[in-house]
């Protein structure tokens, strides 16, 4: 990966961290007119389910670099390749799930 191509995935994450939060809190303290303290709560919905996609992200680019040479080796193994990019995908999920916690709670 280019310098460049870095610098741009970095920038990108670093304006979603900062601007998604925010208009995620804007939207919901303006449709239940909730106070600042539990409009905090939608800032932590919206990092749990950005940390979770990021490492998702991660885990399924390790499962494709480690799963494409498996199955250069031993096309047979398709379906174990399969299931470790679902385990990572599952990551996602679970951000999913908290952020539904953190809101009910």
């Amino acid at each position: 990966m280019t310098a460049r191509r870095k610098l741009a995935m970095y920038v990108v994450l670093g304006v979603s961290l900062i601007l998604l939060p925010l208009s995620l809190a804007t939207v919901a303290a303006q449709e239940t007119k909730t106070t600042e303290i539990s409009g905090l709560k939608f800032v932590g919905m919206a990092i749990a389910i950005l940390g979770s996609t990021v490492g998702a992200g991660i885990a399924l680019y390790g499962v494709a670099i480690g799963g494409s040479a498996l199955l250069a080796e031993n096309p047979k193994a398709f379906t174990q390749v399969l299931i470790l990019g679902g385990l990572a995908e599952g990551v996602a999920v679970y951000g999913l799930l908290v952020a539904f916690l953190i809101k009910g709670g």
